[in-house]
């Protein structure tokens, strides 16, 4: 069984920077492209980021392009995206979890960003 835990979330003024953190257990992620997520309230979950196996590739939706930056240490299992020049649109529970959806686990608790103006 997979589990996935995200961290580093937290309330920042708007401009600000966050780190987070994705661990998981259960599963080397080493062999996966993986991906952040975000939901915001009332809204869907929609795609942040996505980095393949080796690092060598990422991705990012447009409305974090440039101020968002997403990283893997495979030596150490985990993913992270660096979050810099926050905005409050930003705001929503962040999660990882594979980049294909075929190859997803179960969604994690997640980690909340609140960006105040």
């Amino acid at each position: 069984q997979v589990q996935l835990v995200e961290s580093g979330g937290g309330l920042v003024q708007a401009g600000g920077s966050l780190r987070l953190s994705c661990a998981a257990s259960g599963r080397t992620l080493s062999s996966y492209d993986m991906g952040w997520f975000r939901q915001a309230p009332g809204k869907e979950r929609e795609f942040v980021a996505t980095i393949t196996w080796n690092g060598g590739r990422t991705s990012y939706a447009d409305s974090v392009k440039g101020r968002f930056t997403i990283s893997r240490d495979n030596s150490h299992n985990a993913v992270y995206l660096q979050m810099n020049s926050l905005k409050p649109e930003d705001t929503a529970v962040y999660y990882c979890n594979a980049a294909q959806v075929v190859l997803r686990w179960d969604w994690g608790q997640g980690t909340q960003v609140t960006v105040s103006s």
